[in-house]
């Protein structure tokens, strides 16, 4: 018997969207196959439901129910809302790198004097350079996970940055993504950073909205190469608008004796979702990732990590804490798998989660899968409301409720935020806090 499977109006609106945006999207030959491939591997899933099962907690068939139209390349109204955005988002000491609706946005962006030790160009631009060695990292992200492979087919721009061997660079870079407001719409990013031996930098990634943007999605996508005995620190922060869609995959490879270290908070967006792969290629390398949740409303969020320990004598810490009021939703799933070759491996990994209302919910789903005996590892998980007899002592102390809540709340995540190694970067992170306590009810 033949069975013939129909596409649903989705995938049939998909299907236009390719086509529509072909001439749009960079590269021809074989990166337009491996478009072709991506999207054919997308097609045969479609959009991730409960039913698999990374994405029990996050279905996207509910919870986003399509895909969205590619953003047009913005014009010059576009860039002057996202510039204004950018001034409400400005760090100070970083080297900015925007990108606006998808799109590389060089005015700006701050890519003048680079100087020596590495270098910075577009994703666009490499993928029509026909670089087959850069090439084949940027569609390293296998096709099993269908977000994935929808971010390989439609990926339009974002930054390749190659960090010489023993580099160390002093000032960080903060790839800013906006989104300008002009119509709902989708963004397809990826970005590739490659970190030389013995060297060291720091990325910052940022998702805002300028005023008026609404109903967006961003669909984006980084790449990593952490070379033996290099360090990257790396901090995360979205606060896009309360109606947007952000999902975002990771895919690390450490070398040899290498230091990875970061930090993720989400406070934006109507539903989230950050994926990581981390794999340990080389001996003696360590991996901290530390991330915080901070939801109310009817936000729902989701993180989930899976760091592959292949090789012996490496180490790696987990720290996760949720904050969730209303009815908002906080999803962690960690897998720490420990190959047979991976002896000597020190992975440890703790979720905690604060309920602020009765109808909140947090989902922590720690897993371990080992297969070598002589290791040292451990997870945990606890979910519960804050501390009625510690709030009872600091408004008797003359604190009012909101206030003796925001210390408790303060504390609960601090752990956390004290990871990131950049002091300026650190108070970034505590400001994005105190807003989301300030703008609580």
């Amino acid at each position: 018997m033949n069975v013939v499977l129909a596409k649903t109006e989705t995938a049939r609106a998909l299907s236009d969207i390719l086509a529509i945006a072909r001439d749009r999207l960079p590269g021809t030959g074989k990166v337009a196959d491996h478009r072709r491939q991506a999207f054919e591997a997308y097609e045969s899933v479609g959009l991730p439901h409960r039913r698999i099962e990374d994405w029990k907690y996050t279905d996207l068939r509910v919870l986003m129910r399509e895909v969205l139209p590619l953003a047009a390349t913005p014009d010059a109204a576009a860039l002057t809302r996202a510039g204004t955005a950018l001034k409400l988002h400005a760090i100070e000491g970083v080297r900015r790198l925007v990108l606006v609706d998808g799109v590389f946005a060089p005015k700006l962006s701050e890519v003048a004097d680079l100087g020596k030790g590495f270098s910075i160009r577009t994703l666009r631009d490499v993928l029509e350079a026909g670089d087959a060695a850069l090439h084949a990292l940027l569609f390293a992200p296998e096709n099993a996970d269908s977000m994935v492979a929808l971010n390989s087919a439609m990926m339009t721009d974002g930054l390749v940055i190659e960090v010489a061997d023993g580099a160390v660079l002093t000032q960080p870079l903060h790839i800013v993504h906006i989104a300008s407001g002009a119509a709902p719409a989708a963004m397809f990013t990826r970005s590739l950073l490659k970190v030389g031996k013995a060297a060291s930098a720091t990325l910052v990634e940022s998702y805002i909205a300028a005023d008026g943007a609404k109903a967006y999605q961003v669909h984006d996508s980084l790449v990593v190469a952490i070379g033996d005995g290099a360090r990257l620190d790396h901090v995360r922060l979205v606060e896009d608008g309360r109606e947007a869609f952000n999902i975002s995959s990771a895919v690390l490879r450490l070398g040899a004796h290498a230091h990875f270290n970061t930090f993720g908070m989400t406070s934006g967006s109507s539903v989230s979702r950050y994926q990581a792969v981390i794999a340990f290629a080389g001996e003696g390398s360590r991996v901290e990732t530390n991330g915080v949740n901070l939801l109310n409303g009817r936000q729902h969020a989701d993180t989930t990590l899976f760091l592959d320990h292949a090789v012996p004598n490496c180490a790696s810490r987990e720290i996760f804490r949720a904050v969730v009021d209303d009815r908002g939703h906080s999803v962690f799933q960690g897998r720490i798998i420990v190959r047979p070759k991976a002896q000597k491996t020190d992975a440890k990994m703790m979720t905690r989660a604060l309920l602020l209302s009765d109808e909140a919910e947090a989902d922590n789903k720690p897993e371990l899968e080992i297969f070598a005996d002589d290791v040292t590892c451990g997870h945990g998980a606890t979910t519960g409301a804050l501390d009625e007899s510690l709030l009872f002592y600091l408004r008797a102390r003359g604190l009012s409720e909101k206030e003796a809540q925001a210390l408790l709340i303060q504390a609960f995540v601090g752990e956390a935020i004290e990871s990131i190694a950049n002091d300026g970067l650190r108070e970034l992170a505590i400001s994005a806090a105190q807003r989301w306590l300030a703008a609580r009810g």
